[in-house]
């Protein structure tokens, strides 16, 4: 009741101001000025103005200090409200400064004359179809065996790279990137990674004319409209475009990246209901301002879901992008031993653990390789690890998302264990992980 006699308050005020001698003098004058100007566009000076115009120059200054202050008033409240961004300030070339910097990655990736994307339309040029070829049998050549989406980041030397997920390459043959006119260029696999679900590709530059921005996922806010770019379904769909919004932030999601039915991975990830469908893979996630901020993987499908597909962060998928691209394979720390969680050690070898009381978790060293660090800690097998360097772990995933998110090769870390019942601790010195010692 209270909000409509506002309303009807605030027509009866508008109504009285309207009636106001001054108002109907002024837009009485306002009406003689339109018809003597046949361009309402076109004003004259003050200099050339006639005397009689006086009172009519007082009037519309007022009337522009009344506009003026109520302008005033509207983006103060913008600002208020955080409608309009109040860390960017517009100098006088055009040129925005931000009171935060952060990282300009796209200095890094795009070179040379290729254009860099400035929209969502030229985003839309720089996300490419990835053809994943597979020979069929003995007789015959390669042939399709299924499509995925890549983002072109950079053009260099005569060459361009593109980044896309791991599993939309796996097993390729041959592989082929489609422009968006159609055209097909053979890509060269530089690298890929299981666990993040990144690839580089390599193609002859010649027909490349624009490369994605990538902007930062670290200033997104939940709420915020982000639009998906990729070949849904294949290149019959391709550069389709859908829309949703940052559904959530720092997700954590597990994968079995071996195919043994446990997870062994934890990738952190962006949340959207931007439609992500089979054939966006690899495909781009973008801000409003056309800049990627995210490389689409995937989403949950299952019959009682809607609306929730997964991205991976810019910010984490360059510096995996970066090695791939000059070396072929991520680097990571080894240990040396493998390891269960104490629910999954057999019956028959429990009596080979004893716990105190207070420990109700912990990874059970299942083997210990020869040589390895580990082994020259003097770690041995039904050892129960629970701490490394005072972090907890509780499992094989804590364990590995805490050696390569927070460690380097050639650290020294500590490892808290318990033995026969008592607490130990043995420090050790992380090697590089080789193609033959995938355990920790």
């Amino acid at each position: 009741m209270d909000n409509n006699n506002d309303f009807h308050n605030k027509d009866d005020r508008d109504s009285n101001f309207l009636d106001h001698p001054d108002v109907q003098e002024e837009k009485a004058e306002a009406s003689k000025s339109e018809e003597n100007n046949t361009d309402k566009h076109t004003y004259k000076s003050e200099k050339n103005e006639p005397t009689s115009n006086k009172k009519r120059t007082f009037s519309g200054l007022g009337s522009g200090l009344v506009g003026g202050i109520i302008s005033a008033v509207i983006v103060a409240l913008l600002f208020t409200n955080n409608l309009i961004p109040g860390d960017t300030v517009e100098t006088k070339n055009n040129e925005t400064t931000e009171e935060t910097s952060t990282p300009n990655i796209v200095e890094t990736l795009a070179t040379e004359e290729a254009d860099v994307s400035t929209n969502i339309s030229e985003a839309s040029e720089a996300v490419v179809g990835v053809v994943n070829m597979q020979q069929g049998n003995v007789w015959e050549g390669s042939q399709e065996a299924g499509t995925g989406s890549g983002i072109i980041y950079k053009k260099e030397n005569g060459k361009a790279y593109i980044v896309t997920n791991q599993h939309v390459v796996a097993n390729a043959k041959e592989v082929e990137i489609v422009l968006n006119d159609d055209e097909r260029i053979p890509a060269t696999v530089l690298g890929g990674d299981t666990l993040t679900d990144l690839a580089v590709l390599e193609v002859d530059s010649a027909s490349i004319e624009t490369v994605a921005k990538f902007g930062t996922a670290d200033e997104l806010a939940v709420g915020e409209t982000v639009l998906a770019i990729g070949n849904p379904l294949g290149l019959d769909f391709a550069n389709t475009v859908t829309k949703g919004i940052i559904s959530g932030l720092n997700r954590t999601v597990e994968v079995d990246t071996n195919k043994d039915g446990q997870a062994d991975w934890i990738t952190e990830v962006l949340q959207t209901d931007a439609a992500i469908n089979p054939g966006n893979s690899g495909g781009a996630l973008v801000n409003s301002n056309g800049e990627v901020i995210g490389i689409n993987s995937m989403k949950i499908a299952q019959g009682a879901v809607e609306g929730i597909g997964f991205a991976i962060p810019a910010d984490a998928a360059l510096p995996i992008m970066e090695q791939l691209e000059t070396n072929g394979e991520i680097s990571r720390p080894l240990i040396g031993i493998s390891t269960a969680s104490l629910n999954q050690v057999p019956p028959q070898y429990r009596y080979e653990i004893n716990l105190p009381e207070d420990i109700k978790g912990g990874m059970v060293v299942a083997d210990v390789q020869s040589g390895s660090p580990a082994d020259a800690a003097g770690l041995q097998q039904f050892d129960v690890i629970t701490k490394i360097n005072g972090q907890e772990v509780t499992s094989i995933l804590e364990l590995r998302k805490y050696l390569y998110s927070e460690t380097n090769i050639g650290d020294e870390i500590e490892i808290e264990y318990i033995r026969d019942g008592e607490r130990q601790t043995t420090n050790i010195k992380l090697v590089e992980q080789t193609e033959q010692t995938e355990e920790n």
